[in-house]
């Protein structure tokens, strides 16, 4: 199993990344690696992170002000060969036509619901990561 796996957080609130730390916690799943946390607050941290490279899954709140995470999630969608799987916070259910137009590959509410969230994260992981990786 790859020794960890880089988990990018795009959020200008505080308040978010933290609930999506805490969530995630050291393994979202026994049967994936332990999760690196890259928080940013910006668009221009996300892209330079991107990139870089060696990013997993990008987690990005649709909620975040200027540049949102569902522009954000288009915008990396176009513009980073071999792009990430993204899991899109929204504010509200009725929000995901917004998410698959933005095409991430999955989405939930705010606040995040820790069950919810590491199920979607656990499944993006073992879609990215080659099995025994």
């Amino acid at each position: 199993m790859q020794a960890t796996a880089t988990v990018l957080v795009y959020s200008d609130n505080t308040d978010t990344r933290e609930q999506v730390r805490l969530a995630t916690g050291r393994r979202p799943a026994a049967d994936v690696p332990p999760v690196e946390i890259l928080e940013c607050a910006t668009l221009p941290a996300v892209l330079e992170a991107l990139e870089q490279g060696g990013i997993d899954v990008c987690v990005l709140d649709g909620e975040t002000a200027p540049a949102g995470g569902m522009g954000v999630c288009r915008q990396i969608k176009d513009e980073i060969f071999h792009c990430p799987p993204v899991l899109l916070l929204i504010g509200r259910p009725q929000d995901a036509w917004l998410a698959t137009w933005s095409r991430a590959d999955a989405a939930v509410t705010l606040p995040v619901d820790p069950v919810a969230f590491t199920d979607s994260l656990a499944g993006l992981l073992r879609r990215r990561l080659p099995a025994g990786a």
